[in-house]
């Protein structure tokens, strides 16, 4: 098998391949993924996903990330579970909705108190109106994620030797059941999966064009990462204004929510943030869909986003060290503009030639769906 792409769902579908006994070869144009997958918060995030299938997408994602993390160490995996708080009456009565839905024990969702979260997550000394636990969520380190599985590999962990990486080499033609690279070589399989994370054009772009419409975008988003922190924050956290954003919280208490400040409505922001093993803080985000993107970065939001962190955790965080964007690629949701491009696809698989598979588009839920993504591939 040929797999093009180093980003984290071209590197699951190695490891599934592998599993199943192929001799896998893996091509990425860069020296190292540069894209969405370490541009992340490397969160496994069960909590906000829709009840059906991208639940069960996410849950089922969550076990294999689980295996992963006692053969693979070095992914930095922890079952730390979330917190999402709400700020006031209206965000609290919509976490109470999702917490008495149907699915809520798969979830493994419970409601606290502000004293019930604090002795969750002592850290957390702000003001907030209660919280709702997750369990399920967990937290890998996306900077180590993609050397740790390639190390794994290529020691054979998945079964007998049978695994190359090429860095540094773009894929320019596609023809049935084999790629060329720039360097002029072909290389030849039983099966390519094309995993092009944002890249819309290139090689993937005349498949992805087909039909007229493509069925994928692409979305911007800002991040920032902060000094180590002394104290261990326990959870993943979120914000109220996350509950805008995840289709689990696409309840009627929705519509009850109030206005967004501002800043976070000119951004589509929400707080996100996650302890590295360092113990420095990744905080972000928000949402740009209207290419093309800017090229610099909005102030404002991090420092609505900074604000935001400083009111839960009841005092200042650590000086930023590192700010970025990052460009993914999701599958366009239903609109009166995109009426039946997707339907309700949770990513965009597509025979692009024969012996050619394309597989892009998981949105936002990239990084917690990547190795159920790759296994569907092989079903």
């Amino acid at each position: 098998m040929v797999i093009v792409g180093g980003g984290v769902l071209g590197t699951m579908h190695a490891v599934m391949a592998r599993r199943r006994g192929f001799e896998v070869v893996q091509l990425e144009r860069e020296a190292e993924a540069r894209g969405a997958s370490v541009r992340n918060f490397g969160l496994v995030w069960v909590s906000g996903r829709k009840g059906g299938p991208e639940l069960s997408l996410a849950l089922r994602a969550r076990e294999l990330w689980a295996d992963l993390g006692a053969r693979v160490p070095g992914l930095g995996f922890r079952a730390a579970g979330s917190l999402t708080l709400a700020s006031g009456d209206a965000e609290l009565a919509l976490l109470k909705e999702a917490a008495a839905l149907p699915d809520a024990d798969r979830r493994e969702f419970e409601l606290l108190d502000p004293a019930a979260v604090r002795a969750v997550n002592p850290a957390l000394r702000g003001e907030f109106a209660g919280g709702l636990l997750c369990r399920a969520d967990a937290i890998v380190e996306p900077r180590q994620v993609l050397p740790a599985l390639r190390g794994h590999l290529a020691a054979g962990c998945e079964g007998t030797a049978g695994y190359e990486w090429l860095p540094g080499r773009e894929v320019t033609e596609i023809a049935p059941n084999a790629v060329r690279d720039h360097t002029g070589a072909w290389h030849q399989c039983d099966l390519v999966v094309l995993c092009p994370g944002a890249a819309h054009t290139g090689v993937a772009g005349r498949y992805l064009a087909r039909g007229g419409l493509a069925p994928v975008r692409r979305v911007r988003l800002q991040m920032m990462q902060t000094a180590p922190l002394a104290e261990r924050i326990t959870t993943a956290l979120a914000d109220g204004d996350s509950l805008r954003y995840y289709p689990a919280y696409d309840l009627p208490g929705r519509a009850q929510l109030p206005p967004q400040a501002a800043a976070a409505e000119r951004a589509r922001a929400q707080l996100l943030l996650v302890q590295r093993a360092d113990g420095g803080l990744t905080i972000g985000d928000t949402h740009e869909y209207a290419e093309p993107f800017a090229f610099d970065l909005d102030e404002d939001a991090y420092d609505h986003l900074r604000a935001q962190a400083e009111t839960l955790l009841g005092g200042p965080i650590p000086p930023v060290r590192r700010r970025w964007a990052g460009v993914y690629s999701e599958v366009i949701p239903e609109t009166p503009e995109y009426p039946a491009v997707t339907g309700h696809a949770l990513y965009h698989r597509a025979e692009a030639e024969p012996g050619v598979i394309l597989v892009t588009g998981p949105g936002g839920r990239g990084m917690t769906c990547s190795p159920a993504i790759a296994e569907e591939t092989f079903i």
